[in-house]
């Protein structure tokens, strides 16, 4: 006769059994995943919104931590590359409060998950994760369990209590709650917060760089979205659109700058909506008043190739002021000008942009300013006007191309990339065709391409039937790929025998013996290594030859100022 506890035991072994088939399943559908995004990066994206390299990746902190009561912080992110800012942010709130980072998920006894709403595909993934660290909770009773950012709000009663995935679910505009929550959680509580601010930028946290090369670096500018694209579901779970102080926003990048760091990208779900009313001094005497300064008196900013304790630049100290003069809102061509003149060695890009928000001021700030570079990334969605209106893009066929004539006019030769949408609601034949049409007037440089997928509660959902069948979107999506690879390998062929001014992020992917690193227009370039330049520095390379993703040359000299 079997006793009870061999009964119970077995019954673990069974569990157990069931959870590691489910991982390799897991593990499998990884896979897929992954061979379906090969040909994304085989189209060149190396700046993209959804950098699928990143996704799922474990962020861990590379310095020492303060040291409270040591528990180890697991975080994983998905989708854009706010919510991979917004992971820094976390780390730097938990580190306040003792937490250390760890890359071993077994190892934590805080798992947390930023995710993403904005495709079907993220959402499942996301799910399967958190199934999997179901096996480690049984390995340890004590492991907090949570989710962030964009699922949050929609999926927090099921998460929660249907399916008893996680422990704490906390929403975009509710990170400075986290220490709270997971008290809460200690005591043996389920925990909420998925609020959404009108007033939370974060500005004044300074991010943590999390698996960071010490040379790139993001800083949001600006979080929510007023937009209500008819497809998108950032408008309810990111909340409204409010922008952040631009005396923080520089600071920052000085700051950076200092550490280091040789090109920051600005953040905002529409950069160019970017708006700061400075409060009038008789009523402020901090942030945008006039006794306000953006870095202390001994901060110090470094020139090119400068130690810290080399350099001191007390005209930075009134940046912003030099920069606006007596203007008193600040808008986002304002912040480019104000950032670029940081240095001229810190590049400065930004995403992501709108075709209804984009102004010739903005155009002529960038063509003005050599460290902006000269890459813009505008979404177009669709070629057909009656598509866009269904989309509620509030900008038709005819407005996208005027904004695409100016770029060429003002900016020449910079590199455009786009979003494209096949298969939206009630779609014709011809309305697709619409949509080549528009990329054989642009020729963009690269492009993110995705079938129509229908996302719960937004605008779309409720008006419009999702009518399309999957095999037409998905040969519609063929036919845009196609095109897309065409023009992609062209507008890299055009740089070939040109040289190129390189900003050196580290060895190659594929070998050790060679650099690489992104032009001016968002291309990687692949040369040898050198022994008179390393990461951190700028090279001028001439262009060789070309894959079809990849530029690839000699350095012909190292870039001194």
């Amino acid at each position: 006769m079997v006793n009870s506890n061999q009964l119970g035991y077995n019954n673990k072994l069974q569990i157990l059994l069931f959870m590691t088939i489910c991982h390799l399943l897991f593990k499998f559908c990884v896979f897929l995943q992954a061979k379906f995004f090969i040909l994304m990066i085989d189209l060149g994206i190396t700046g993209k919104v959804h950098d699928e390299s990143r996704q799922g990746e474990a962020l861990l902190l590379e310095g020492g931590t303060t040291k409270n009561n040591g528990r180890k912080l697991y975080i994983e992110s998905y989708g854009c590359a706010m919510n991979f800012s917004d992971s820094e942010i976390v780390a730097s709130i938990l580190q306040e409060q003792g937490f250390e980072t760890t890359a071993d998920y077994n190892a934590a006894d805080v798992i947390f998950i930023n995710t993403c709403s904005i495709r079907e595909n993220a959402e499942q993934r996301v799910r399967n994760r958190l199934r999997e660290f179901t096996i480690a909770k049984v390995k340890n009773p004590g492991l907090v369990v949570g989710v962030l950012g964009c699922m949050a709000e929609r999926l927090k009663s099921k998460f929660l209590e249907e399916e008893k995935l996680v422990d704490v679910v906390v929403g975009p505009d509710a990170y400075r709650d986290l220490p709270n929550l997971i008290d809460q959680v200690d005591s043996g509580q389920k925990a909420v917060n998925v609020l959404l601010s009108r007033e939370e930028t974060y500005a004044d946290i300074s991010p943590v760089r999390l698996n960071s090369n010490g040379i790139n670096a993001f800083v949001s500018i600006m979080r929510g979205c007023d937009n209500m694209c008819s497809f998108c579901v950032v408008p309810f779970t990111r909340g409204r659109e409010r922008s952040r102080d631009p005396q923080s926003i520089v600071k920052e990048c000085i700051e950076l700058f200092n550490q280091g760091y040789r090109e920051v990208t600005l953040l905002g779900q529409n950069v160019d909506s970017y708006k700061w009313e400075t409060p009038h001094p008789a009523h402020s005497k901090g942030e945008g008043s006039e006794e306000a300064t953006l870095v202390e008196p001994n901060e110090k900013v470094l020139s090119f190739g400068e130690d810290l304790g080399e350099a001191s630049f007390g005209a930075l100290r009134r940046l912003g002021e030099a920069a606006l003069g007596e203007v008193t809102t600040v808008n986002f061509a304002n912040l480019l000008k104000m950032v670029a003149q940081v240095s001229p060695e810190l590049r400065v890009r930004f995403s992501t942009s709108h075709p209804k928000d984009i102004t010739d001021e903005v155009l002529y700030t960038i063509a003005a300013h050599e460290n902006i570079c000269n890459y813009i990334h505008l979404p177009v969605q669709s070629g057909n006007s009656r598509v866009l209106d269904l989309m509620n893009r509030t900008y038709d066929r005819d407005w996208y191309m005027d904004r695409i004539d100016a770029i060429r006019r003002i900016i020449p030769g910079c590199a455009i990339s786009t979003d494209v949408i096949t298969g939206f609601c009630t779609e014709t034949e011809e309305e697709h065709r619409e949509t080549l049409s528009m990329m054989d007037y642009v020729q963009y440089d690269f492009a993110y391409m995705f079938m129509y997928s229908e996302r719960p509660g937004t605008l779309a959902a409720k008006r419009y039937k999702d009518d399309i069948p999957d095999d037409v979107k998905r040969r519609r999506l063929k036919e845009v790929v196609a095109k897309q690879q065409e023009y992609s390998y062209l507008r890299l062929q055009s740089q070939v025998g040109k040289v190129q001014r390189v900003l050196i992020e580290g060895f190659s992917k594929k070998s050790d013996q060679d650099y690489c690193g992104r032009n001016d227009q968002n291309a990687m370039v692949v040369f040898p290594v050198g022994n008179d330049y390393k990461p951190g520095q700028y090279v001028n390379v001439l262009v060789e030859r070309t894959t079809t993703a990849t530029l690839i040359g000699l350095v012909c000299e190292l870039v001194t100022s």
